[in-house]
This record gives structure tokens, C-alpha cells and sequence, in this order.
């Protein structure tokens, strides 16, 4: 079984702390507490196997290079966010088809996108529950201290 995570970008960006940051590997882009934690858990647990979900860019490895500031949201329709039918075309395109379990480290509206992008494979979903992002990233943080990619109650066949 292939395990594939996906994070979330993040409204904060490098650019927000340094203007004058110019084109910017993706990895290094989202500053902010949650995406933070998220790229720790993704690269701790799926060191090899991980992206971020940009509102604007879509599916992007951590190598990808994102060119300048944006501020695109899902949770806003007028800025326009890429499409689940342009997503559903990036997965083939970067090869996320290939993976039987999808990870996806974000809230509701993250789970909702990877659910209707990656319909037939099982979606995991380790923050589920979590009332917000302060209990989302101690719930990482728990997760990173214990080196446990899941919960107990849902580890039993997941490989992380």
C-alpha cells in the first residue's frame, strides 16, 4: 500500500516577512504555525511522499518553485481557487493516482476537496475532530512526539 499526505498552504507566505524574497521553492513558502507543523508531520512521516494543496496553484511539490505573492483562498470563490476538475487533471498529471491512501493533514473544506479529487482511494484524516487549529497542531505535535503517523485508533493496517 502506497500512502500519499497533503497539506495545506497557508494565507502566510515568506513574502509577508521578507518582500523581497523573489521565486521561492514551495516547502519554504507557507510560514505560518499550522502549515509549519503540517510540513514537520509530511516530512517526518512521508518524507518522499508528500505536496501541498495551493488554493491557486493546486497540487505542488515541496521542490516547485511558487513565483510571487498570491492571495488565493477555497474558502473564497472570488478569488478565483483552482477547480476539482483541474485538480482531478493534476493528480494524473503528477502521478497522485498512483498512491492507495491519501493523508490529509487540514479541516473540513481540505477533506471535502481530497474526497471529490480522490474519490475511489481511502482518505485518512488524522485531525479529524479537532475543533481548530490550536487543537490541530497539538494534535501533530502529539503525533511528532510519539512518532506515530495516526492515532491508536486508527493505525491498525496504515503504513506511514
Amino acid at each position: 500500500m502506497k500512502t500519499f499526505c497533503i497539506i495545506p498552504c497557508g494565507s502566510k507566505k515568506v513574502w509577508d516577512k521578507n518582500p523581497n524574497a523573489g521565486p521561492t521553492v514551495a516547502k519554504e513558502v507557507y510560514i505560518g504555525g499550522f502549515a509549519k507543523k503540517c510540513k514537520e508531520y509530511a516530512e517526518k512521516f512521508y518524507p518522499l511522499s508528500w505536496c501541498i494543496l495551493s488554493a491557486k496553484y493546486g497540487f505542488v511539490f515541496p521542490h516547485e518553485i511558487i513565483p510571487a505573492p498570491y492571495n488565493v483562498s477555497f474558502n473564497d470563490k472570488s478569488t478565483n481557487p483552482i477547480s476539482v476538475a483541474e485538480l482531478i487533471s493534476q493528480s494524473k498529471e503528477k502521478g497522485l493516482n498512483d498512491y492507495d491512501d491519501v493523508v490529509v493533514l487540514a479541516g473540513r473544506n481540505y477533506v471535502s476537496i481530497a474526497t471529490q479529487v480522490f474519490g475511489t482511494k481511502h482518505i485518512i484524516t488524522p485531525l479529524v475532530g479537532c475543533k481548530g487549529i490550536g487543537y490541530m497542531i497539538g494534535k501533530l505535535n502529539e503525533l511528532i512526539n510519539r512518532d506515530e503517523c495516526f492515532p491508536p485508533s486508527t493505525q491498525k493496517n496504515f503504513l506511514c
